[in-house]
């Protein structure tokens, strides 16, 4: 886009290939993408509209745990992986509402992401918030640069929103959870978010042969397979629902339809 964000954009930035991060960023109503971001997010759009209500109730599940773990759960440390590009009410605001001195440690390996995280992801001054410049792939990389921040003998709520559909290998990616969860304490939460084609299967696999044609390809999952990443661990009621589904008691009166994106929190023991 003209302006301010392709003037600033880092040198090692691929304008040419479409990037989720900036997709979501641009279905949320944001300014942070570039033409080819919103060339394919259209296109998405185009042949399933739904895919703006799935980014929507996709931040407003995150929403939602983060407020119960830091609340009901008296967790104070988040490990946020695959941050995604700054929007309102991140897992730091929303956690450091509850309790500013949570702890917070973000990684991405988005160099727009990166820029945007450290100019406004700022914490309270009784709280921490870091970045750390890692690929979901590279899970020890990321335990090591967190552990200079996060206490891993006390609970950490793992983070996972949108992230593992883009690893296309099943077994790869349970290895990387089951990585990352290893080395956390009991009382440990998973917060996983990812994209599913059970609930209007044309549409969202229309969409996602665009995105992979475009150079952005994206694994969905179904109840089943999203279900293996929680083996081991407590799951929270209601179980893998869609995000749209999730703890909405505060809303009992709207009964919202079901998208294309399921979640699921998860204690491990």
């Amino acid at each position: 886009m003209a302006g301010p964000l392709s003037e600033s954009k880092p040198a090692d930035l691929n304008v040419n290939v479409p990037h989720s991060a900036r997709m979501w960023n641009y279905w949320l109503g944001g300014k942070d993408n570039f033409a080819v971001d919103r060339q394919v997010a259209d296109q998405v759009r185009e042949v399933y509209p739904a895919i703006v209500d799935v980014a929507r109730y996709a931040r407003a599940f995150l929403g939602h745990a983060v407020r119960h773990l830091a609340g009901e759960a008296g967790v104070r440390q988040f490990l946020d992986i695959g941050t995604g590009l700054p929007t309102a009410n991140n897992t730091h605001e929303v956690a450091q509402r509850v309790d500013p001195t949570c702890r917070i440690v973000y990684v991405d390996h988005d160099p727009l992401v990166l820029v945007h995280a450290r100019a406004l992801l700022v914490s309270t001054p009784e709280g921490v918030t870091e970045y750390i410049d890692a690929d979901v792939r590279d899970p020890d990389k990321i335990l090591a640069a967190a552990a200079k921040t996060l206490d891993f003998d006390q609970p950490v709520a793992l983070m996972m929103l949108g992230i593992m559909g883009s690893v296309l290998d099943d077994d790869q990616a349970y290895t990387i959870v089951k990585r990352l969860l290893h080395a956390l304490p009991s009382g440990s939460y998973l917060v996983l978010e990812d994209g599913t084609n059970v609930f209007h299967p044309e549409a969202a696999n229309q969409a996602e042969r665009l995105r992979a044609e475009a150079g952005d390809p994206y694994r969905l999952r179904n109840p089943e397979q999203m279900a293996r990443f929680f083996d081991g661990l407590e799951l929270l009621e209601p179980g893998i629902v869609s995000v749209s589904r999730w703890r909405r008691e505060s809303d009992p009166s709207s009964t919202p339809a079901d998208v294309d994106a399921l979640c699921g929190v998860g204690r491990k023991p």
